[in-house]
């Protein structure tokens, strides 16, 4: 049986501000957005910090 499709408005601005603003603010990582009842409850934002160019193998970098 298919599931029934809610037509209302699950998203208001301040919720896509949010999530448009966690996005911009990150260079790398992961948001998440929880929902429940069909409705947004939660954004999660979870930052990685990435040293890549930090430590070189010539430099005595690494283990």
């Amino acid at each position: 049986m298919a599931k029934e499709m809610k037509t209302k408005n699950i998203v208001n601005d301040a919720i896509i501000k949010n999530i448009a603003d966690a996005v911009t603010s990150l260079e790398f990582g992961t948001i998440t957005v929880k929902v429940h009842d069909s409705k947004i409850i939660q954004v999660e934002v979870t930052e990685k910090q990435r040293f890549d160019d930090v430590w070189l193998g010539g430099e005595g970098g690494g283990i």
